[in-house]
């Protein structure tokens, strides 16, 4: 479970990064969302289904979407 959380991680970075926000700070002040629970996001800490959709809906990006990113283990 712990490597999945950090696969989510690492696509809301990606997805951030795409976004072109260099920074997750700044991408959670330009969004309104916590600098400090953003970057829990990130690192694969912290997630609710609810943040998940948040940031998903921020990106414009479908949860089956965000997942398909992912390779079955």
């Amino acid at each position: 479970m712990d490597e999945l959380l950090k696969d989510i991680g690492n696509e809301l970075k990606r997805l951030r990064k795409e976004a072109g926000f260099t920074s997750y700070a700044d991408f959670a002040w330009a969004h309104g969302l916590s600098k400090t629970q953003y970057g829990r996001l990130e690192h694969g800490a912290n997630l609710t289904i609810t943040s998940l959709y948040k940031v998903l809906a921020i990106h414009n990006v479908s949860v089956p979407e965000f997942f398909s990113h992912f390779k079955e283990n």
